[in-house]
């Protein structure tokens, strides 16, 4: 029951974070095409255009937030191997499993408690951006402490992971019918 849970809490993690991935990755293209598209009507026709500016911005917030969780998850993340690889394999699995994630929740914690904070006034002030759009900033905002959030699901697997190994469980994901039939054979 418990490794069911597991997979499938995993599974739902991973297809949030990878379309997370999928969707930064689009949104890293729209960039480019708006900053040529400024970058062209400005120095070509003579006629800057600030919705170009605001919504490269606004995009880029958005892949910053939306991808530190997958990026996590599929470990992409920077670390400095060649400190890491002189360890034990146990003393690594503590380090790299559990204590940096450990203090990454802190960091996390922090983040999303100041961000929510700061969409949550936003949102009642009715802030907006300065530009002749005035989007409304509250639900721009918003995306940080939801970024942020799903990084945190991302580390609790990960020091729950840390844990199994260090236990000398199996963190590797079965497929559903292998987990389906290993608990109908316990009942």
């Amino acid at each position: 029951m418990q490794n069911r849970v597991m997979h499938r809490l995993r599974r739902w993690e991973s297809a949030v974070t990878n379309f997370l991935l999928l969707l930064s990755g689009i949104l890293i293209m729209l960039i480019a095409w708006l900053q040529t598209y400024g970058v062209v009507k400005r120095y070509a026709f003579h006629a800057p255009d600030p919705v170009a500016y605001e919504f490269s911005m606004m995009f880029l917030l958005f892949c910053g937030v939306l991808a530190v969780a997958g990026v996590e998850k599929l470990d992409q993340n920077v670390r400095n191997d060649i400190v890491a690889s002189r360890f034990s394999p146990k003393l690594r699995i503590v380090l790299l499993k559990i204590v940096f994630p450990i203090m990454s929740l802190v960091f996390c914690a922090v983040l999303i408690w100041k961000s929510l904070d700061d969409a949550i006034y936003a949102a009642q002030i009715g802030q907006v951006t300065q530009s002749v759009w005035a989007l409304p900033l509250g639900p721009i905002k918003s995306f940080i402490p939801f970024g942020y959030i799903l990084l945190t699901f991302v580390l609790i697997g990960e020091i729950i992971q840390g844990i199994m190994l260090l236990m000398g469980k199996n963190t590797e994901e079965q497929p559903e019918e292998q987990t389906e039939q290993q608990s109908a054979a316990g009942n």
